[in-house]
């Protein structure tokens, strides 16, 4: 037997349907709340960090997918895109946003949204940047974590000259495709650097051939050590650097423990993971669908810096120190911090001529 429906009946029971079908769905969505990840650049060497972000914001009891989604933007290292995947992420109704990879992420969030709480992570004093009026009282809608490591400038700079005391010029590595945080990087180099008596020669490096070629400039023209700006470019290709400055064998100490860790003789600073970590927490609390809490009652976060050396049996010899070798010899060492107390790490160093 054939049944045959009228236009009428067959939309009204399709309404109905549509109507039935979507509202616990819907409702599930509106509900979960949507952190907004503006990162300089790519998801390609930064999963490490990525994965500690998720773990903060586990933390505070959300998991990514079951009640709270995350919509990640990453610039690919073209600064000039963040205000766009910045409006990008407004239009999107995030509820907070996670600014990460250096100062520009944040700026490009600030200027673009007055109400949404950001959570940033920065290496240089937030106040100076404007990001906020105080550590203890951000105010506005901004708060986040400071890791001190553009600060440490003349501390990496002095170990780089314990390291090589007959060292005369230092080769400093910058983005240029960063240009702000390139002008800071050398502004405090130089400064650091006259101090201390050492001349400095500058090496651009915006991708993996550029950072290539300017260790073999370094090596070519005979410059005494390495000095790798605090970029987050850079923090991407730590494993590429690590290996061309072993390759090469000079000595260089790094702003982020993460290149110790990848293989690089030298850090002294925060642990960039650990800060993700950090940051992923402190967005979780100022979210407003999650802990409910305003970014200006929340203080900036100041991580510590540590010393972490990486010292393997080598008979290497290094430019500025003739016939002198590194060998394994585990020690304790307290490594002073300003405003943060002393901080005991592990040590390893022995010189033998």
């Amino acid at each position: 037997m054939t049944v045959t429906i009228g236009r009428r009946e067959l939309l009204a029971a399709l309404g109905g349907a549509a109507a039935a079908w979507p509202i616990a769905p819907r409702a599930q969505q509106s509900s979960m709340p949507v952190i907004g990840f503006l990162n300089s650049e790519t998801p390609i060497g930064f999963a490490p960090q990525a994965a500690a972000f998720r773990q903060g914001v586990s933390e505070a009891g959300y998991v990514e997918g079951e009640n709270v989604a995350i919509v990640y933007r990453w610039a690919d290292n073209q600064v000039g895109r963040l205000p766009e995947l910045a409006a990008e992420l407004v239009r999107l109704e995030v509820a907070v946003f996670a600014t990460t990879g250096g100062v520009a992420p944040a700026l490009a969030a600030k200027a673009t949204t007055t109400t949404i709480p950001i959570v940033f992570m920065v290496g240089e004093d937030p106040v100076n940047l404007g990001l906020v009026a105080s550590l203890a009282r951000p105010n506005g809608n901004l708060t986040g974590i400071n890791f001190f490591n553009s600060e440490l400038v003349a501390k990496r700079l002095e170990l780089l000259r314990e390291l090589v005391p007959a060292a005369t010029r230092v080769a400093v590595l910058v983005n240029p495709a960063n240009a702000a945080n390139a002008e800071t990087t050398l502004r405090d180099v130089e400064a650091a650097a006259r101090v201390i008596g050492l001349q400095i020669q500058v090496l651009n490096a915006s991708t993996n051939r550029e950072i290539s070629a300017a260790f073999t400039t370094l090596v070519r023209q005979r410059s005494d050590v390495p000095f790798v700006g605090n970029d987050a470019f850079f923090a991407t290709r730590r494993v590429q650097i690590a290996i061309l400055a072993a390759r090469h064998a000079v000595p260089a100490v790094y702003a982020q423990r993460d290149f110790a860790e990848a293989g690089g003789l030298m850090s002294y600073g925060s642990s960039i993971t650990d800060a993700f970590r950090q940051v992923g927490a402190y967005t979780s609390k100022c979210c407003p669908l999650c802990r409910r809490k305003r970014t200006s009652d929340l203080c900036v976060n100041e991580t510590r810096p540590d010393l972490t050396q990486r010292f393997q049996k080598s008979t290497r010899k290094w430019p500025g120190r003739s016939g002198v070798r590194f060998i394994a010899l585990s020690r304790s060492l307290c490594v002073s911090a300003a405003g943060s107390g002393s901080v005991c790490i592990r040590q390893s160093l022995r010189l033998a001529g």
